[in-house]
């Protein structure tokens, strides 16, 4: 198993020296520059490190999404996907692989969004909580990977992993919270929101940049693992369905 995700890892280091790999990496600085402006141009300078927040979460969202998709997309196109679901290695486990290293190189954005938030308007993201921010990207970054993973099932099914991507894309980063706080919403979408990870994630983040005691932080941080675990599980049972499906009908490259 530990080779098999190691292997899964080379590979797709390997695949994210091309551009195309890192456009969300490329659209941070614009994110950034859009969420900011706003916040400065407002009157509330005080709000532009949430919306440095914000621009990250959209990245590593974007990212782990978009290049989730691609994997299948391209394993299908270049015709190599059966024989990736032939071989005795699990293939939630090398998608786990592949997205963990996507989740690791996004959060980059994290960098980017400080360096040009502070280079453009004087912003200065001050973390006040050092350990819980580095605790909750950790998690963040796991939840992410096992997300993106569960989601191959789909992409493995459909005959274009982008129909998927796009509808999944804009409307989670409202109901993440990168946009506008969870809080904020109309009452019938806050529900919603309490079952996406990022909106805890996010939550915990923005906390973390406050110099107060951050309330129930551990029983938040559990959520976020939670909610990630619970996706992975979900989305194995529905792969191995899947595979069971498209290896008796033989309609892997025309599911």
């Amino acid at each position: 198993m530990i080779t098999v995700f190691g292997a899964a890892v080379w590979f797709q280091g390997l695949q994210m020296r091309r551009i195309a790999n890192l456009s969300a990496l490329v659209a941070t600085p614009l994110f950034t520059l859009a969420l900011v402006a706003i916040m400065v141009h407002s009157g509330r300078a005080d709000l532009a490190p949430y919306a440095v927040v914000g621009a990250t979460v959209i990245a590593v969202w974007q990212m782990a999404i978009n290049e989730s998709g691609d994997i299948i997309d391209a394993d299908r196109g270049q015709g190599t996907l059966e024989a990736l679901i032939s071989t005795p290695a699990p293939l939630s486990l090398v998608v786990l692989g592949r997205t963990t290293t996507i989740t690791v190189i996004s959060l980059l954005s994290l960098v980017e969004s400080v360096v040009v938030a502070r280079l453009t308007f004087g912003v200065v993201v001050d973390v006040h909580h050092v350990g819980l921010f580095a605790a909750t990207l950790a998690l963040t970054a796991v939840a992410m990977a096992m997300t993106a993973s569960a989601l191959a099932g789909v992409f493995v099914l459909s005959r274009s992993a982008r129909t998927f991507q796009n509808a999944l894309s804009y409307p989670f980063y409202l109901l993440s919270g990168a946009v506008v706080p969870a809080p904020l919403l109309p009452e019938w979408l806050q529900p919603i929101t309490k079952v996406i990870f990022l909106s805890w994630s996010t939550d915990l983040i923005r906390d973390c940049l406050r110099p107060g005691a951050v309330p129930n932080a551990p029983a938040r941080l559990a959520v976020v693992a939670g909610l990630g675990l619970a996706a992975m599980v979900v989305g194995v049972w529905v792969l191995r369905r899947i595979l069971q499906r498209v290896r008796t009908t033989g309609a892997v490259s025309f599911a």
